[in-house]
């Protein structure tokens, strides 16, 4: 399983979520630990095609076969709870 932020690295977006990845490592005390991917490089650009994300910041959690599990798109959705997406973690 994997879990992805997708967000431009200088936007106003930034910084709270490369909190929300750090804190939520260091939370949940969980072995998988959120990808920061930026939209301003080839993969980044990319991955966004690939799962159809049109509104950033994105958080995508993928299972082990690359499918769609869950995702959260655009400013004015609310990132999930920490707990909410350790469930996804966890399995």
């Amino acid at each position: 399983m994997r879990i992805i932020i997708l967000y431009q690295p200088n936007s106003e977006y930034a910084r709270v979520m490369e909190e929300y990845a750090h804190d939520f490592t260091r939370q949940q005390g969980i072995t998988i630990s959120i990808e920061l991917v930026s939209l301003d490089t080839r993969d980044g650009a990319s991955m966004a095609s690939l799962y159809d994300v049109v509104q950033y910041p994105a958080i995508v959690v993928t299972a082990e076969n690359g499918s769609i599990l869950k995702f959260w798109q655009g400013p004015d959705e609310t990132p999930p709870l920490m707990t909410e997406l350790a469930a996804y973690a966890r399995g």
